[in-house]
């Protein structure tokens, strides 16, 4: 055994040790076809959905579209020519149709090679805005959808930095936009300057738990070109491109209308700035003017938020989650926490929430108390309200119906949220005399659109609901033999008109218009499979046990063709997974895997290799449990392995695989998951991991669900970080990550440490970094290199 390992050892680094320096390559022709496609439009529809938006986009960007000038401040990633974000995916076409209608129409006036963004129908849907970037900047445009015709009405000094530009007045005549100061400065090139000091950070020896954020701002000049490149003036400009100033230059990060137009509340960055958190706990003041820019009420004021107590559900003190009441004129709702924030110290009520109505010369009202942290307010059309509430270290969700008249409460949820097989679904929601999203309720009774995942298979229903008995109602449940279908909405509840997308494993998912009554469906959309190639592959979703009893499940691909009765020819196994944490077994074990879900190849699966022989076990189930008091990771290496054996037992002993060629990969966690399984185990031949963090000790405060510091817990930290066991690895791993990785915790650095180490303590390893890619990858040329790659790495290990 140990001669055939070594030889196999020697193979893989010859093999390896030519392909230094290589140009961006293509994978094999039975993957190129897969990789190489036309993507179809994405469809956006209205609240009334009589008016269908297709936005088509290219299936990648490129290198070229990477390349482009970036400044990282303050945890954003900015163009500093044309003022947007450098992470923006554009859309380059639009086409329109009413939902009666059978053909699509061409947006006439789009502009030249147009890279569309922050698209969205007006208040009263008869317009269509949406932001044009050119080679200076960024310009606003405008849709009549009657005439399918596009305007230009700004100029490209448009600010998008923070995010959209702009927001409809509720006359849908008015946009208010942040433009670029006619002042603004040139920004600060200190590359080539002389520090005129050192950098200096202090600590007042309170205590904090912060993650490993990147991006950050880490000197004056940073601070002062985040300054710029913030900055606006908020100006109206109506649809025929009439400007009116209404706001002086500021930092302004949020704006919004109130519901019945009246009032602005504006929230603007303030100082001093943070160089160890991102700009969303920077101080912040929120001030509500009138329609004219005049000053009303400052109504929050935000300190710098450095200090924050440990858990996911601590936050910090002060008003938080501020924004307008949905089913009043002009009311401010917000909560405040009643525990300090910290979820550690014990309170009976841990959130109070608020309202406060304009123009705010009265306090504000107690509304209700939360016992757990507040999750936010869904208004009705009616005199209710449905509040939410959780904890994550039980996991559970509770949500209260309120009758607004009397101040009563009664609970309508209360349970797991990792409890699929028990989600009673979401409210069906419209749009109220505001134009804001309101829960529909109608004579008493509102509807619950559910996912409807059981024990026996995915089943999505319609309930009705009694508001007063709390009583439900099974309107409909989709029992589609062969396919899956979704409700998307209700379009007429008397009639039974509902909107649904339908697909199979080969058949793209598209739109239909379904009478629950009649049950009969008509199309809306045709969309054609763009990966006809594997149409004929053989997709099952698998159930098997853990050594402990915990069911799991994954989604089994076989070639097309492959004799599943006589199994003489046994295949090599890729297993594709993510760890994900739970609190308890039931959930753990639940299934949300539909084998008619449309089979979509992305470079995110190993899906592609069907057509290269390969048997592919999908997204397998790897749940990491703590129970109890006990937390998920005190077990992670244990139930890591347990997982992957179980998965490689349960598709062996069907009878299709040779178990001694099993490749294992994962993406970010699942790289982590990769790396742990190589070490610890003997169950794999190789492993591919991309953009993954391996040492722990680089995200001390916390990773992933992990709430504990790596001082409360070293030898969790230590016993759970490849690297720090990279002596123990000897299996062929190829290591994959973006150069520009922008994700917590997951630096590049993580991947270049761990290969330098696996490289000189002997391992066969192979380190791949992939120009300009954050922490997904979107450029077609590394895309396809990534393939190809993972290719040549697979045939090696698993087939020669």
């Amino acid at each position: 055994m140990k001669i055939k390992l070594t030889i196999c050892l020697l193979a893989f680094l010859n093999f390896y040790e030519a392909q230094e320096n290589i140009t961006y390559q293509k994978p094999s022709a039975e993957i190129l076809t897969l990789a190489d496609y036309e993507r179809p439009p994405s469809v956006l529809m209205n609240s009334k959905k009589d008016w269908i938006v297709f936005s088509y986009r290219p299936t990648y960007k490129t290198l070229e579209d990477l390349n482009q000038q970036e400044m990282k401040l303050g945890g954003l990633r900015i163009n500093p020519v044309t003022n947007i974000s450098s992470s923006v995916t554009y859309i380059n076409n639009l086409k329109v149709r009413k939902l009666n209608d059978k053909t699509e129409v061409q947006v006439k006036n789009l502009p030249q090679n147009p890279k569309i963004a922050y698209t969205s129908f007006s208040p009263d849907e008869k317009s269509f805005a949406f932001t044009n970037t050119t080679s200076e900047g960024v310009e606003l445009c405008i849709v009549d959808l009657e005439t399918a015709t596009a305007r230009k009405i700004t100029s490209d000094n448009l600010n998008a930095n923070l995010g959209s530009p702009y927001t409809w007045n509720k006359d849908s005549k008015n946009v208010l936009i942040k433009v670029l100061p006619q002042n603004r400065p040139a920004l600060i090139d200190s590359s080539k300057d002389l520090p005129t000091g050192p950098i200096v950070s202090t600590a007042d020896g309170k205590v904090s738990q912060n993650r490993t954020y990147q991006d950050l701002l880490k000197n004056p000049q940073d601070e002062k070109n985040f300054e710029i490149l913030t900055a606006s003036e908020i100006y109206n400009v109506d649809l025929q491109g009439n400007f009116k100033k209404i706001k002086d230059q500021d930092m302004y990060t949020g704006l919004s209308y109130s519901p019945d137009g009246n009032y602005l509340m504006a929230t603007t960055i303030k100082k001093p700035f943070s160089y160890i958190v991102p700009l969303s706990r920077f101080p912040m003041t929120t001030t509500v003017y009138d329609t004219n820019g005049n000053v009303v009420k400052v109504v929050n004021e935000i300190p710098l938020n450095e200090i924050m107590p440990k858990g996911f559900s601590s936050v910090r003190t002060g008003k938080r989650d501020m924004g307008w009441r949905s089913d009043m004129p002009a009311t401010l709702v917000f909560a405040e926490a009643l525990d300090g924030g910290d979820q550690s110290k014990p309170a009976d009520f841990r959130d109070e929430i608020f309202t406060w109505e304009a123009p705010f010369s009265n306090a504000p009202k107690s509304f209700f108390k939360t016992k757990q942290r507040y999750e936010g307010t869904s208004w009705t059309n009616d005199h209710y309200a449905i509040v939410s509430e959780g904890w994550y270290d039980t996991r559970n969700t509770k949500s209260y119906l309120i009758d607004l008249n009397n101040g009563e409460s009664k609970v309508i949820d209360d349970r797991n949220y990792q409890d699929v097989y028990n989600d009673p679904g979401n409210f069906n929601t419209t749009k109220n005399q505001y134009g804001r999203y309101v829960v529909d309720m109608k004579g008493g009774k509102s509807y619950l659109i559910g996912a409807g995942f059981t024990k026996d298979g995915q089943h999505p229903f319609l309930d009705e609901m009694d508001m007063k008995t709390l009583k439900k109602k099974r309107l409909y449940t989709s029992n589609l033999k062969n396919s899956k279908e979704e409700i998307v909405d209700i379009l007429n509840p008397a009639k039974g008109e509902i909107l649904t997308t339908q697909q199979s494993s080969s058949q793209y998912p598209n739109y239909y218009r379904k009478n629950i009554k009649s049950n009969k469906s008509q199309p809306v959309t045709q969309f054609a499979n763009p990966f006809e190639s594997i149409k004929e592959v053989y997709k099952e979703v698998i159930t098997y046990k853990r050594n402990d009893g915990v069911t799991l499940t994954g989604t089994l691909y076989l070639p097309a063709g492959y004799d599943r009765k006589s199994k003489t020819e046994k295949l090599p196994l890729l297993i594709w997974a993510y760890p994900t944490e739970y609190k308890d077994k039931n959930t753990a074990g639940q299934n949300t895997q539909n084998p008619n879900d449309f089979t979509f190849p992305y470079y995110g699966s190993f899906v592609y290799w069907t057509t290269k022989g390969y048997a592919v076990l999908d997204d397998a189930a790897f749940p990491i449990i703590g129970e109890g008091k006990t937390e998920p990771n005190d077990t992670f290496i244990p139930q890591l392995v347990a997982n992957a054996e179980a998965a490689i037992n349960a598709v062996d002993q069907l009878g299709y695989i040779d178990r001694k060629k099993v490749a294992v990969g994962g993406h970010s966690y699942g790289a982590f998951m990769t790396a742990n399984l190589l070490t610890h185990s003997k169950l794999f031949a190789c492993g591919i991991a991309r953009s993954g963090a391996y040492n722990r000790t680089l995200t001390p405060f916390g990773f992933q669900s992990e709430q504990r510091n790596y001082w409360d817990v070293p030898e969790i930290y230590n016993t759970m970080s490849p690297f720090m066991n990279a002596d123990k690895m000897k299996t062929p791993l190829l290591l994959v990550h973006g150069d520009a990785d922008n994700n917590p915790g997951t630096f590049t650095l993580q991947t270049e440490r761990y290969f330098q180490a696996l490289k000189n303590l002997g391992a066969p390893v192979k380190m791949v970094l992939l120009p300009k890619e954050a922490h997904g990858y979107v450029a077609k040329e590394n895309i396809l290199h990534l393939l190809w790659e993972q290719d040549q790495f697979l045939e090696k290990c698993l087939k020669k």
